[in-house]
Order: structure tokens, then C-alpha cells, then sequence
């Protein structure tokens, strides 16, 4: 693991519940979702990282709606309502980096500095990094632009940029 990557990843928010036998609406755009919503799957709920054990899981709509074990009444799962949902970095598979590990990293272009991702928008299909340095601009997290990333020297290599830096 890269020195200040939380052993916690953010990987939604809890919008609501759906009935009245305590199952949640989650909104996610996690790039890993498929490894986590799914029976069994341990997730952390608010900042203080309350552990719970997803005992059932379907998609509707745009929400990922889970069951918890232990819970069965709308009002048991009340308390999770507009909180932050986490899942431990070490019980997912991560081929390379996630998404969010790209924030910090610097981008440079033909060996200059061009700032750093300050934040990663997900704009329906496309997923943007967002830079600040002398400029601040967008650039699509696709390899027309990103070349490579070295994730240990928190540094990404991208091309074409000129269009995009207004």
C-alpha cells in the first residue's frame, strides 16, 4: 500500500431505505462495485466505521440496495440514513491503483508539471480527473490522454493535453 492510502475506501452514501424490512439504497459509482455488493461483503458504515454484513443485494434503478444481517424493521437501519459507506482496502482485489488514489498525483506532460488531481468526477460514461496547477482544467481518464501511472511516485504521464488546457 502506498504511504497515505487509508485502509478505507469511500465507496458511497446511503440515500434512504426501501420498505419496511430495513433494506437500504446505497448511491455508488465505486469502479469495484461488483466485488462488493454482494451477500457476505463486509461493509463500514459512518466516519466511525460501524462493521455490518451485507446479507442480501440487488440493483434498482441507480441504487444498490442491500439487506444487513441482524436487521429486518425499517427503523434498525434509520441511523445509516445520509451516512457514508466504507469497505476495507484489503478485501478488495485491486489490479493496479484505484480511482481515488489518483488524487494528489502529480501530471506532467513532456517533462513539466502541468499540477496535481485534486478530485475524480464520475460525468456519466466518462470519468475525468480534475487538475489544479497553473491552470485548472479536466482531463478524461482515457489513454487518448493518459499515457501512464506510476502510482508509487504518485506521478501520472499524459499527451494531448493542449486542448483541454484552456
Amino acid at each position: 500500500m502506498v504511504m497515505g492510502m487509508s485502509s478505507y475506501v469511500l465507496i458511497g452514501k446511503v440515500c434512504g431505505t426501501h420498505g419496511i424490512k430495513g433494506e437500504i439504497r446505497i448511491s455508488s459509482n465505486h469502479e469495484l462495485k461488483e466485488q462488493i455488493f454482494k451477500p457476505g461483503f463486509t461493509l463500514y458504515f459512518t466516519d466511525h466505521k460501524i462493521k455490518e454484513i451485507i446479507t442480501s443485494y440487488r440493483h434498482h434503478k441507480i441504487y444498490e440496495m442491500v439487506t444487513l444481517e441482524g436487521y429486518s424493521n425499517i427503523n434498525e437501519v434509520l441511523k445509516y440514513k445520509n451516512q457514508n459507506v466504507y469497505v476495507k482496502r484489503e478485501d478488495l482485489t485491486i489490479t493496479d491503483y484505484l480511482l481515488e488514489d489518483l488524487i494528489s498525483c502529480e501530471v506532467i506532460e513532456d517533462s513539466k508539471s502541468l499540477g496535481k488531481v485534486v478530485n475524480i468526477i464520475h460525468n456519466g460514461p466518462n470519468t475525468l480527473l480534475e487538475v489544479s496547477g497553473i491552470k485548472h482544467f479536466y482531463i478524461p481518464k482515457v489513454n487518448d490522454y493518459i499515457e501512464k501511472v506510476d502510482i508509487n511516485k504518485k506521478q501520472i504521464y499524459v499527451k494531448n493535453t493542449g486542448g483541454l488546457i484552456l
